[in-house]
């Protein structure tokens, strides 16, 4: 672990590698070598070749005002996405104990969470007091020579692994250029007089984001065979590039024999499609697609322009008239009614590939982003900033596996066996893991870093949209490839443990308490509600809220809860049940043997007050301005587990009405795990007398808070039949004065 890196403490700093020579945009870099000190400055370089690259695709805003606009309803306005990827770094940091302070905790907040649509999300934008252009400008020049300096000091050991502070660094690079792209096709989605474009740029501009100039039309798409084979899936924990959790882990495909389009779908086969009626053939879509298609009245591809009786592509920076020998680029709900709609034309079995599919497609390109002298696509911003025609780059007997639009598959997304999340970014995967996001494959043009490697696995929710179309293969009867379900089966081993503490009901499974103990959330709520004054049940904040009991237990009697939790993976499970679905999970028993549970808020008879709960992601220690004004805010068994419990303990007190409580449960096991030791409220020394965490707690609240009620709750936590952990809680019930 390096020294501090104190935020407040002016310094001189090194100048930022980019600012003195051309731009070009890097490859992902290798996590071995030889001299640790030069890999410093390779990661130093990276670092600031992807800040530097993300800032000149913002600068192509020209007014303030367009930042503020929420040009994609499915997403937050550019300002947030201008910040995010900068608070990111110094959030990771924080949460790793790699520095000792913020730059600007409110922003910090308020940009940490919003980069996809799930249910956790907030997108209400009463909810934003958004910050200035200039703010947020200044802030990543903060995080800059912030990040910078603990490059420089961090401690560095080759090979990079994923306990390095090296590790976290790349992880932020990484994140940043996802964001580049994402950011792109919202800007596509922009009025094109809000962006500078044309004599506006610079020559060195005009190189960067130069669109294709060639166009024409594509010759016949046709079907070539590629035999069957045993596709091996998953990214060794030894690969010498920086990956995502999702891409770790193991899976083996056997694939029977199967043909592929020799090119991706190009405009031309898809305006076919269009003409002959698919978007008003209700018959040619799924239940998802006919959902999206009569939502949005869809009638042609996205970035595709109608100008009276002409057709012109949205690209980045222009309009040209429709491209026919470029890749149509659709979300996957549009891909799949064009091969139900191909397939009843020929009588084949069209459909989107599997990702074995590609993969296996994907072994015929040799090497791999860092080895590569010239990329053998469009990718990698190496060739153009738009898509280019489907016949530009052959690679091998197939064109574009690699690059120009990123390619669909029919593939949910899901882990392979041997999946664990990395400890300090455990929503980057876990959100998608829930049937309705699918794999895209391949890249596109503005794909850098480790997205354009072959171990790639990003997934989108089925109506988005990227840089992305697709290519049609054709399978024979009784050979079709399998792919990954959509149940919602949990296997995450901790996740698993607290869905038995929360859920497992023993009266109403017709069995014995666990030790006699029952149900932990349950037993917290009926303590507390009676101190709730009938007519101060307004609204609750269930902080560390984990898997979700205690929130809907409280939502029996609250009209509003605001469930909130740091880890993704324990939302989820919430926001699982929270929306109907029935949650399947295996508990073990002895060995290898498990017992299988199943829990639906219909079982719990918790269904009628599902829709009061809003699960939320959120740092106890830097909440959000707008989770405010409550009756009720219940903390369990969360004091222990903060990086900084004085600070959470200072700021939940405004977040609390006039006459409301603080409910806080905790076994009081400190550990330096968590919480640094000269932070632990209690259970340590002070001037050499021992302080108990309740007289901590009574230090921190005093003044602002007075006892109502103190007793203990025990609970059990099961690792076996026949093994369970016993603990006590303490509960102080704090009335705010």
């Amino acid at each position: 672990m390096n020294p501090a890196v104190m935020v407040g403490e002016e310094r001189v700093s090194r100048p930022f590698a980019s600012l003195s020579q051309p731009l070009v945009p890097t490859r992902t870099p290798l996590l071995s070598g030889a001299n640790p000190e030069a890999k410093r400055e390779e990661v130093r370089r990276y670092f600031h070749q992807t800040c530097e690259l993300y800032d000149r695709l913002f600068a192509l805003i020209r007014d303030d005002a367009s930042y503020f606009e929420r040009h994609e309803p499915l997403r937050h306005p550019l300002i947030f996405y201008f910040g995010h990827p900068a608070v990111f770094y110094v959030n990771k940091l924080v949460a790793g104990r790699m520095i000792s302070s913020r730059i600007d905790p409110r922003l910090e907040s308020m940009l940490a969470v919003g980069v996809d649509e799930m249910s956790w999300d907030d997108l209400n934008a009463a909810h934003y007091d958004w910050p200035s252009v200039r703010t947020v400008r200044e802030y990543r020049n903060r995080m800059r020579r912030l990040v910078d300096d603990f490059i420089g000091t961090m401690p560095l050991e080759l090979p990079i692994r994923q306990d390095s502070p090296a590790w976290l660094i790349l992880m932020g690079i990484e994140h940043e250029r996802i964001h580049l792209e994402t950011s792109s096709v919202i800007m596509r989605q922009m009025p094109l007089d809000e962006l500078r474009h044309g004599d506006e740029l610079t020559d060195e501009e005009r190189r960067l984001w130069q669109t294709c100039p060639d166009r024409g039309t594509p010759p016949a798409n046709e079907w070539l065979p590629f035999p069957g084979a045993t596709v091996r899936l998953g990214k060794p924990a030894t690969d010498d590039t920086y990956g995502w959790d999702n891409e770790y882990g193991v899976d083996e495909v056997h694939l029977p024999a199967f043909r592929a389009a020799r090119r991706l779908v190009s405009n031309a086969e898809f305006l076919e499609f269009v003409a002959d009626g698919g978007y008003r053939d209700d018959s040619l879509w799924t239940d998802e697609g006919r959902g999206w298609l009569h939502y949005t009245r869809a009638e042609h591809p996205k970035f595709w322009v109608r100008r009276g009786d002409r057709t012109l592509q949205r690209n980045l920076l222009d309009e040209v008239p429709l491209p026919l020998d470029w890749p149509v680029e659709v979300n996957c709900l549009e891909a799949q009614a064009y091969c139900t709609w191909l397939a009843r034309r020929t009588g084949e079995h069209v459909s989107l590939p599997t990702e074995a599919h590609w993969q296996a497609l994907r072994a015929t390109v040799p090497g791999d982003q860092p080895t590569w002298t010239t990329a053998p696509g469009n990718v990698n911003l190496e060739r153009f900033a738009s898509s280019c025609p489907v016949t530009a780059f052959p690679q091998g007997d197939f064109c574009d596996i690699v690059g120009n639009v990123w390619q669909w598959t029919r593939t949910p997304i899901m882990p392979f066996k041997g999946f664990e999340v990395h400890p300090l970014y455990d929503d980057f995967s876990v959100p998608t893991f829930d049937g309705r996001h699918n794999l895209i494959k391949g890249g596109s043009w503005i794909s850098t870093g480790n997205e354009a490697l072959a171990s790639a696995r990003y997934a989108f929710r089925r109506h988005f949209f990227q840089h992305a179309g697709f290519r049609t293969i054709v399978e024979e009867p009784g050979s079709i490839a399998e792919t990954a379900g959509s149940r919602l089966y949990e296997t995450d081993q901790l996740v698993t443990q607290y869905l038995e503490f929360h859920y497992f009901d023993a009266a109403s499974a017709g069995a014995a308490a666990p030790l006699g103990v029952p149900n932990f959330p349950r037993a917290c709520v009926e303590a507390v509600m009676p101190h709730v004054p009938a007519d101060r049940r307004d609204r609750c904040l269930d902080i560390g809220c984990s898997v979700g009991r205690s929130a809907l237990e409280f939502a029996r009697h609250f009209s509003h809860v605001d469930a909130i939790d740091f880890s993704a993976r324990f939302i989820q499970a919430g926001v699982r049940l929270q929306a109907g679905d029935e949650v399947h999970y295996e508990v073990p028993t002895e060995g290898e043997l498990t017992v299988s549970r199943a829990i639906s808020l219909d079982r719990l008879g918790l269904s009628a007050v599902g829709d009061r709960v809003s699960f939320l992601q959120g740092d106890a220690c830097n909440l959000k301005t707008m989770f405010t004004d409550y009756d009720l805010v219940f903390a369990g068994n969360l004091i222990d587990r903060l990086y900084e419990p004085g600070l959470f303990l200072s700021g939940i007190a405004n977040r609390i009405r006039a006459g409301g409580l603080l409910a806080i449960t905790s076994p009081y096991t400190w550990l330096e795990e968590y919480t640094p030791r000269a932070k632990w409220l209690g259970g340590r020394r002070e001037g050499g007398e021992p302080l108990s965490t309740f007289d901590g707690l009574s230090a921190s609240l005093a003044g602002g808070f007075s006892l109502v009620h103190r007793a203990d709750i025990p609970f059990v936590i099961r690792e076996t039949a026949r093994k369970h952990q016993h603990s006590i809680a303490e509960l102080t019930i704090w009335r705010k004065a």
